[in-house]
């Protein structure tokens, strides 16, 4: 029988130091990792809590701090800082489990997403801290400069105090496209699609004609968020005035071959206290793309056009499996110390066309159900939890259980060939 939820005998450079074992209810049985299919139907069984010898008092970030330009490029800065996922998951924590929740305000009013997330600046996060906050969840887009890496205020916390998200140095490096996915396709592990960088301080012109590109071909900035700027170009012409439009916001675009078949999407957990491994969740394929991309779950909603996979189809076809094992080398060879979300797709539509690793997102959204009104929100990475059998809640616990010192966050260094 063939095994999608994978794993590697290999441990996170984030060693789990927690001095909790959070209060969560143990999901599926460990064999879950290694062995069989059908366990992604055995439900979370309340018998099996484990018991708390300390609840994290947990704090949440938002993104207050535009990301410097990085080699002429910036990430967009997402409108709101993401504060409507990061209250949704403390509204969650506070009202479901027995995480105690530190907000900016006594009162939060669950209707308002700033009630629930300090910002990420220094201030904001010491604000945090002198609260009483033990864990922070950084729900934001970090980099080298970030004060989470660099802030001297800090150092009398970075031994005790522990945060759910990756390395800040890792993100500098691996939010950066071209250069992660240039790294894999350096690698015999990985199946990649062809790929280009164009400069766009001069005329790309004399470059893309030498190239002999095929079309369609897809034009995406090398720091992006969701689909903004991802587009599906069918002609020189076509692809040329994209170039130009993405040139406002950035010197550097990429180019890559375009997969016309099946796409999906793999999140991968890192190492915890309950799983002492990397390992994937269940695939979730999606599906009703407009213009051949999958669009932004801000204005479609994941339900709407994403579902996990059964047991059964995935067990058809062993390419499901083959994608989700390379889904897991990336995250070992990455160090990711936080959940990644990788998107796959077949390189045609033939059944029989096998799956290449085209986008690496290292903070998936976390956005799900809970507070008043947002009942119908979800993210990919719930999708997948939903078939192990937990909630929105167990979700956000088990992902809670990856958190390691700011100590070591700051120490880990990224893979550099």
């Amino acid at each position: 029988m063939s095994c999608i939820v994978q794993h590697l005998a290999l441990r996170s450079p984030c060693s789990i130091t927690s001095s909790f074992a959070s209060s969560i209810l143990r999901p599926v049985n460990k064999r879950l990792l290694s062995t069989s299919l059908r366990s992604w139907s055995n439900k979370v069984s309340s018998q099996d809590a484990t018991s708390a010898t300390r609840s994290p008092r947990l704090a949440v970030l938002f993104q207050a701090i535009d990301p410097p330009v990085i080699n002429g490029v910036r990430k967009p800065r997402k409108p709101g800082g993401y504060q409507d996922s990061g209250a949704d998951l403390a509204f969650v924590l506070q009202s479901q489990t027995s995480v105690d929740v530190i907000t900016p305000t006594v009162h939060p009013d669950p209707g308002k997403d700033g009630d629930w997330c300090f910002p990420d600046n220094e201030d904001g996060i010491l604000d945090a801290l002198r609260k009483g906050a033990t864990h922070l969840w950084a729900n934001t887009i970090l980099f080298a400069s970030h004060p989470l890496q660099t802030s001297s205020r800090l150092n009398e916390y970075q031994k005790d105090i522990h945060v759910i998200g990756q390395p800040p140095l890792l993100v500098e490096k691996f939010d950066d496209k071209e250069y992660t996915n240039n790294l894999l396709r350096k690698s015999a592990l990985f199946t990649m699609p062809r790929g280009w960088t164009v400069n766009l301080g001069t005329d790309p012109r004399p470059f893309l004609l030498e190239q002999d590109l095929p079309f369609p071909i897809v034009g995406k900035p090398i720091r992006g968020r969701g689909s903004q700027g991802v587009k599906v170009c069918y002609s020189f012409d076509e692809l040329y005035d994209h170039l130009r439009a993405l040139s406002q916001d950035s010197s550097i675009v990429m180019l890559e071959e375009y997969l016309s078949g099946e796409e999906a999407t793999v999140t991968v957990m890192p190492p915890s206290e309950e799983y002492p491994n990397y390992w994937a969740m269940p695939i979730v394929t999606r599906f009703n793309h407009e213009g051949g991309i999958a669009p932004y779950n801000g204005v479609v909603a994941v339900t709407a056009n994403s579902r996990v996979l059964t047991p059964e189809e995935v067990e058809k076809d062993d390419r499901f499996e083959k994608a989700s094992k390379e889904c897991v080398e990336v995250a070992t060879l990455l160090q990711i110390t936080a959940p990644i979300r990788i998107d796959i797709r077949r390189f045609s539509k033939d059944p029989d066309s096998h799956f290449a690793l085209f986008d690496i997102n290292m903070k998936p959204n976390m956005t799900g159900p809970g507070r008043p009104g947002r009942d119908d929100q979800s993210s990919l990475t719930a999708l997948a939890a939903s078939a192990l059998g937990w909630n929105y809640a167990n979700l956000l616990e088990h992902v809670l259980e990856t958190a390691c010192s700011l100590q070591k966050l700051r120490a880990v260094r990224p893979k550099m060939s």
